[in-house]
């Protein structure tokens, strides 16, 4: 009998090995993913991918900015959309298996404290002329070390508002994408009514609420490392291979894992076993397979 999984690829299985996002490294690097994709699907498993879009995200933004004095700015939610559709549309054509893509919305909190403080940097850098004239049309830019970037919210994702259907096209045999990038921030007003924000949800921490959603029992994150390990970049590094949310979770805590890179991974991992999910795998995309086993990459219980 096969598993129902949540597979969360990461920006490497989106963009060519240096990072380039050009249709045609696109369209490579997607066709090279969905054949391990593809293989857990013919063996049975019911699988649900969702994914990263930053590079594609910052492509859209790099024209917003380059045509802001000629056509209005497109919004950040218009842009999570689109790339959801690009992306999805890459992965079908992709897969043999009958496959579907639902744009997807999460709902964050409108009064969640990431709106006052925006951090997540997106997009490319620029100079700081060009960002004071995009800051003229309401976006919040700040210096880095190697430039300035525009910043935006991270609130945290409350609930994967489209997950029931997802997981209806799961139930009649498809391979499902959702929730890519993360999901289309929006935030209930007092009407009831939805909008979209200009905020990024993190996709790993989608993921893991995508993964309960839709009561997966294994939360799988690919990326371009084959495990987690501890003490990265010491003397004392080692890899993590078998261990428990308990001792991941005192790891974590003790600054084992970089905020902006395995940080997000390892929470979604801890996220989803602390509240039900059978495990969680970290692994790299040429692991897939053995990863469902539990031969490869870092495996939470």
């Amino acid at each position: 009998m096969g598993e129902r999984l949540v597979i969360a690829l990461g920006g490497n299985a989106m963009t060519a090995p240096d990072g380039s996002a050009s249709p045609q490294d696109q369209r490579a690097a997607v066709e090279a993913a969905m054949k391990h994709v593809g293989s857990l699907a013919a063996a049975g498993h019911q699988v649900m991918l969702t994914h990263g879009n930053g590079p594609q995200v910052g492509n859209l933004l790099l024209k917003n900015q380059i045509a802001a004095d000629v056509v209005p700015p497109v919004p950040l939610d218009w842009c999570g959309a689109q790339t959801q559709g690009t992306i999805g549309t890459l992965i079908l054509n992709a897969l043999t298996h009958p496959a579907a893509v639902v744009v997807t919305r999460t709902l964050v909190d409108a009064a969640d404290p990431a709106f006052e403080d925006p951090v997540k940097p997106i997009g490319r850098y620029f100079t700081e002329q060009e960002a004071r004239r995009l800051e003229r049309l309401g976006q919040t830019w700040r210096r880095f070390e190697r430039g300035w970037r525009r910043v935006v919210a991270s609130p945290e994702p409350r609930e994967i508002l489209d997950a029931p259907a997802a997981a209806a096209l799961l139930d009649r045999g498809y391979v499902v994408v959702a929730a890519g990038g993360g999901g289309v921030p929006v935030v209930r007003g007092t009407d009831g009514r939805l909008r979209g924000v200009e905020a990024v949800v993190d996709k790993d921490l989608a993921a893991a609420l995508l993964a309960r959603s839709i009561g997966a029992s294994a939360l799988v994150i690919a990326t371009d490392v084959p495990c987690a390990v501890a003490g990265y970049g010491t003397p004392a590094a080692r890899p993590i291979r078998e261990t428990t949310a308990a001792e991941l979770r005192l790891l974590h805590a003790a600054g084992h894992f970089a905020r902006g890179s395995m940080g997000p991974k390892v929470e979604a991992a801890l996220r989803f076993v602390e509240h039900g999910g059978a495990r969680a795998v970290i692994c790299s995309l040429d692991d897939l397979g053995a990863a469902i086993t539990g031969t490869a990459g870092t495996v939470v219980r």
